[in-house]
């Protein structure tokens, strides 16, 4: 039997759900109180005034009890009706699979191939809409980043391409991986719906899908025949007791526990400074994978490094046996770090960094996966740790 060291406490580095702040967990952890006045409704009314904020817009938060699909259904169910045309922008499967839920809701599905190793291209983006002469397409759907390939989409050049295009189809983005991790700004990248869930940046436990939609969005949902009782945006938007906002009983733990990490980021000095930290811990994450890549080995799976997203790392391990790194770290270490999925199962895994993290939390984490790589004999070209360090190391000494 191999030894084991994993008698501390475990961490978990995949990309999401992330790690849950104690502040967080403490804050949900009480009595269920009066649904129907006191100390709740203030909750529920900061939430809803402070949830814009987090996506940059002057538009309204909706947010309902479930995860990101629940989010993609509410965001489709409000804005199209049946038979509307949809385009989908392929990078990696998310934005695919949220493409088969609103064909499933009776929409004409059209997804424009992209690749599971890059981002969206603008410009195929833009020649599509182009062709589309009776400006069919109501909507098209992307996401910001995608969770299992870890590109980072350029969500302003697709809003220019609409309007190079002159196409006036709704822009809607997933940032259910990238939200409080990735700049995003909503408005000032023409954004009309944004879909995200509690379990990721938001550092509260999975079981909050949170959507924001602008004027334009508002003014489609008018006339939208997808319509169901329990998503529709008119009746969440009733003027009347709280509950309403919820569709019924409100999700009281999440609430409290959402609060508690809108007043982390706040007290961090706000979403940009939130954006900063995720930089730096992210490129220290690149610099141990450029530092432990060999040629046809090791290495990333975004090949552009300005498409490398700041909230999780997709790495290809070549030869090496991906999952027996896992297992190694899991059972012998007590870190978790995220499987290869969508084709990429046994050949890649995936580091989280995302939400409640600091520099020992990664070093930590880089360390244990190259004390991994290190037993099974895996080829190596460098220590990621040291380079990793240097990175970090940087930022610690602030600016020259």
């Amino acid at each position: 039997m191999e030894p084991s060291l994993a008698f501390g406490r475990d961490l978990v580095a995949i990309p999401g759900p992330s790690v849950v702040p104690d502040r967080v967990l403490a804050a949900m952890h009480r009595a269920m109180p009066d649904i129907y006045g006191g100390e709740l409704v203030e909750v529920s009314r900061r939430l809803f005034a402070d949830l814009p904020g987090i996506a940059r817009t002057a538009g309204r938060a909706f947010v309902a009890i479930g995860n990101g699909h629940a989010g993609w259904e509410m965001a489709i169910g409000n804005t199209l009706s049946r038979g509307d045309r949809v385009l989908v922008l392929e990078s990696g499967g998310f934005a695919v699979t949220w493409g088969a839920m609103a064909a499933t809701a009776g929409c004409d599905v059209e997804v424009l191939p992209g690749s599971d190793r890059g981002p969206v291209d603008a410009a195929a983006v833009e020649a599509r809409l182009r062709a589309d002469t009776g400006r069919t397409f109501r909507a098209v759907l992307m996401v910001q980043v995608d969770t299992g390939t870890s590109v980072r989409n350029d969500v302003a050049a697709v809003r220019a391409a609409l309007d190079a295009a002159d196409h006036p189809a709704l822009l809607m983005v997933d940032c259910i991986a990238s939200m409080g991790c990735e700049r995003y700004e909503m408005d000032a990248w023409g954004v009309d719906v944004t879909v995200a869930a509690s379990q990721k940046g938001l550092m509260t436990p999975p079981g909050l899908a949170i959507v924001w939609a602008n004027e334009r969005a508002l003014e489609a949902h008018r006339r939208a025949d997808l319509r169901t009782a329990y998503w529709d945006w008119t009746a969440r938007s009733a003027e009347g007791p709280m509950y309403l906002h919820w569709c019924g009983t409100p999700p009281v733990s999440h609430m409290f526990g959402l609060a508690a990490a809108l007043d982390l980021i706040a007290e961090e000095g706000g979403i940009e400074q939130v954006w900063a930290r995720h930089q730096v811990l992210a490129d220290a994450v690149r610099a141990a994978v450029d530092a432990w890549s060999t040629e046809d080995g090791l290495g990333f799976n975004i090949v552009d490094a300005a498409h490398r997203s700041n909230a999780v790392t997709t790495v290809r391990t070549g030869a090496i046996d991906a999952e027996r790194m896992r297992a190694v770290c899991q059972q012998q270490a007590g870190l978790t770090v995220g499987v290869g999925i969508r084709g990429l199962e046994g050949l890649a895994f995936r580091i989280g960094h995302m939400g409640h993290l600091n520099p020992p939390m990664v070093l930590g984490t880089l360390g244990t996966i190259e004390a991994a790589f290190t037993a099974m004999g895996a080829p190596l070209g460098a220590s990621g740790v040291a380079a990793a360090a240097r990175s970090i190391g940087r930022s610690l000494a602030g600016p020259a």
